[in-house]
């Protein structure tokens, strides 16, 4: 790309990429964004699919005569998180903000499909996945419920993550498991509460609680093998008690993380065991409810070559690099490699705030880099005389 050009690109993507964070939308109300995406993908002269899974888009771009096709996606959907930034372009909808970073997803894949229709450079079909509803896991899953792949074929598919703390231009990946699964629980202790001056006439749930929160964390350090990886976070305690009133419920909720079935089915199996057995030691009733919210995410060892050899054709070798180890976090792009192999990389968005802050922001100038990573995996998946 010439300089100028890349220069009005980059220019281009920052503006769309700050008018989307003024403007932030929960999963499946991503009607503005979707609108936004479907507009901008039409000037470029792709094919526009709107509603695939309720709020998606889809474009469609086909350069030469190959019958290969590959697959792009972003996430849309923000946070309900109320944003304590100054900038001018701060979210202008009470309580949701664009706290992880989709926003910028958003603006590097529309510069992608910019960069590609107007300069070509491959020979198939690119599929351009806009995505709604990442956040809580139901967006892949909706879009792929609605003919998705049917509708749309490809082959392969690939997507990126901002990551603050890894520097602007630098990306990393690795082969195998990635992200982790995400379950989640919640424990309903059931009593007799009571006067807090008599606990001996009643059957009260606090202490209860407090005893199953800790045993909980055996889970980890005692019943799964020390080669597994497996994370049991109890997040809320709550119950019906009051300054001088014990409480007869109490409810224990949390999120559990895991790379393999065997280990989720394991934690589950385990929580209900102690839960039950707690319980029973306080003279409570115990009742578990447990859910899978998101699949752990497993990189294509093969994509995973081709994504790091095409991110080096447009960054520095040093800046490319193979991940020590997965992390605990989930991504709902999970869901597309239960259908097609893929690969999901992380790219670095600097020093800013954590991601799922309210001070966080996406960082405008690693815009550039993402658009070009994208086109450089179109460019080498679908090479020209390939």
């Amino acid at each position: 790309m010439a300089e100028l050009h890349q220069q009005a690109l980059h220019s281009e993507m920052t503006a769309w990429r700050r008018d989307l964070h003024a403007h932030p939308e929960f999963g499946f109300a991503e009607k503005r964004t979707a609108a936004f995406v479907a507009d901008k993908l039409r000037d470029f002269g792709l094919e526009v699919a709107e509603g695939i899974g309720g709020t998606g888009v889809v474009g469609t771009l086909t350069r030469g005569s190959g019958n290969r096709a590959i697959a792009l996606r972003a996430d849309m959907d923000a946070l309900r998180i109320a944003e304590q930034g100054v900038q001018a372009w701060r979210s202008q909808a009470p309580g949701i903000m664009h706290a992880c970073g989709h926003d910028g997803h958003t603006s590097m894949l529309l510069g992608a499909a910019k960069l590609l229709a107007g300069e070509g450079g491959f020979d198939g079909t690119v599929r351009f996945i806009f995505q709604p509803a990442e956040e809580w896991g139901r967006g892949a899953l909706a879009m792929l419920d609605d003919g998705l792949i049917k509708r749309f074929p490809f082959e392969e598919i690939f997507g990126l993550h901002n990551m603050p703390g890894l520097p602007i231009g630098h990306f990393e990946t690795r082969g195998g498991p990635v992200m982790s699964a995400e379950d989640n629980f919640e424990i309903v202790l059931k009593g007799l509460g009571g006067h807090a001056a008599r606990p001996h006439a009643g059957q009260e749930t606090l202490v209860a609680a407090c005893a199953l929160v800790v045993n909980l964390q055996t889970i980890v350090s005692r019943r799964l093998s020390p080669a597994d990886i497996g994370v049991v976070s109890v997040t809320e305690l709550i119950t019906d008690g009051t300054r001088n009133a014990l409480p007869g419920t109490a409810r224990i909720l949390g999120d559990c993380r895991s790379f393999r079935p065997e280990v989720s089915a394991a934690i589950e199996k385990e929580m209900r065991r102690i839960a039950e057995g707690t319980a029973q030691a306080y003279n409570v009733a115990a009742e578990v409810t447990y859910t899978r919210e998101f699949v752990p995410l497993i990189n294509d060892a093969a994509l995973v070559d081709e994504a790091l050899a095409a991110a080096r054709t447009v960054l520095a070798d040093d800046a490319v690099r193979v991940a020590a180890e997965p992390m605990t976090a989930s991504e709902d792009f999970a869901r597309f490699l239960d259908h097609v192999p893929g690969c999901f990389v992380f790219m670095g968005n600097g020093d800013t705030a954590p991601l799922h802050n309210p001070g966080y922001d996406f960082n405008d100038e690693g815009l550039l880099h993402g658009a070009r990573f994208h086109a450089a995996v179109v460019r080498r998946r679908l090479a020209v005389g390939g």
